[in-house]
């Protein structure tokens, strides 16, 4: 160890693996945040040219201590971290750590052999998160144990504060635990809250209680509608069935106030989705007909709308009633076609967008090969791809450059704060 270095302790973690400490050096960061030494091991919460001391052996090590910190080091923010599986990355300030996506995004596109113009980042800030997911288990009659998985196990970290999340969530955190309470009647059940902040309040859609024993007892719902009274929020459903409604949860896309849906997708953060959503209509002008496919409840379909005609296709019914119950009541807009579709079994076909110059998509985690061959060989002139995973963007980025199309720029978004996730938005021309 240099003179004068401080040693530091690693945040709580699992129990120590077997086997004497070794000494190790960290060289870089793989995939999922972690350290990593010659050999490879696997450090995690350690960062690059940090001298570490780690138990156990093969590839996967555990932090004893750090030796010799890096420069960039910082203090975590959150109490939790090191024990909740939630943030790898707290203990990385934040201009190194946004550099480090950025370079793995460059390098998930490289592995294509794709090269392009990578803008200036958008980063999300603490306290933005507008939609989480909560593990309830078992706790006293009055409140649950809720939180997020342990880190690498089934285990459950109980949080009192998360500091991704908008002050309104982390305020509700303890009536959160109060309204699951009631909800283990089974031994089966195992709920997670999905957690949205709306203008309205809270909207919480409530997934994993056993249904086969016949779902909550009359009692439980009463307990259930109650509590969620007691705490002032909009609306509560299990499983998408409605058990307390105060107020019906709304956001504001473009021009359109669109009623959510039990458990529909929105984007991570707000500050993310408007960051997005003006660079897809940014590239999108000019168009004249346009279509939006995987659209959801319409993030993009109403500011895309106010530049030309929009045929929006999602596979959630939901979704598709949502958006068109908004269309009429939002103005200056010209025209949307929305249609509940299954993209992967029945993409827009080639023949279906001749008229069609312009083409947004934004599809789950899986990608969107089969919808992507079909651009590849339509007429469209101009396709703007989002995606919250790299290396499906880039197998599918691979399909339209093999026909033809340029990638003119990305935009990296980091709206999953100190994880190792990043997302973007594309532009393709021919």
């Amino acid at each position: 160890m240099k003179p004068g270095a401080r040693r530091q302790r690693p945040p709580s973690r699992p129990s120590r693996p077997a086997g004497p400490p070794a000494e190790l050096l960290i060289e870089s960061l793989g995939g999922e945040g972690d350290g990593m030494a010659a050999g490879p091991a696997f450090v995690p919460f350690t960062l690059p040219g940090e001298r570490v001391s780690a138990a156990g052996s093969g590839e996967r090590r555990e932090l004893v201590e750090v030796l010799e910190p890096s420069p960039q080091r910082i203090a975590p923010v959150c109490p939790h971290f090191g024990t909740c599986g939630g943030c790898a990355l707290q203990h990385w300030a934040h201009e190194p750590y946004l550099a480090w996506k950025v370079e793995r995004l460059a390098g998930t596109l490289a592995r294509q052999q794709i090269e392009t113009e990578i803008l200036a980042p958008f980063a999300a800030g603490p306290g933005t998160r507008r939609r989480v997911a909560l593990h309830a288990r078992r706790g006293s009659r009055e409140a649950a144990r809720l939180g997020y998985k342990a880190r690498k196990s089934w285990d459950l970290v109980d949080i009192a504060v998360c500091p991704i999340s908008d002050p309104a969530i982390q305020a509700a955190i303890p009536a959160l635990k109060r309204l699951a309470a009631p909800l283990f009647e089974h031994p089966k059940s195992a709920p997670t809250l999905h957690v949205t902040l709306t203008p309205a309040g809270l909207d919480v859609d409530i997934s994993g209680v056993e249904r086969k024993s016949g779902g909550l007892s009359a009692d439980a719902r009463v307990q259930l509608a109650e509590r969620a009274a007691a705490a002032d929020f909009a609306r509560v459903t299990l499983d998408g069935e409605v058990a307390y409604q105060a107020r019906l949860p709304q956001v504001r896309l473009g021009q359109g106030v669109v009623a959510l849906p039990p458990g529909a997708f929105l984007q991570a953060t707000p500050q993310a989705e408007a960051a997005l959503s003006a660079f897809v209509a940014e590239a999108a002008a000019g168009a004249t007909r346009i279509a939006d496919l995987f659209c959801g409840v319409g993030t993009f379909t109403f500011r895309l709308a106010e530049i030309a005609q929009v045929y929006a296709a999602d596979v959630a019914p939901t979704s598709i009633r949502a958006l068109s119950g908004a269309l009429a009541a939002a103005p200056g807009l010209h025209g949307v076609t929305a249609e509940a579709r299954d993209l992967v079994r029945r993409p827009v076909l080639a023949a279906e967008l001749k008229k069609t110059d312009v083409a947004v998509f934004d599809p789950p985690r899986a990608g969107a090969v089969e919808q992507t061959a079909e651009l590849a060989r339509s007429s469209v002139a101009r396709i703007i791809g989002v995606s919250c995973n790299p290396a499906t963007f880039a197998r599918d980025a691979r399909t339209l450059l093999d026909a033809g199309f340029a990638l003119d720029r990305v935009l990296p978004v980091d709206q999953f704060l100190w994880s190792p996730h990043i997302e973007l938005v594309g532009v393709f021309s021919r």
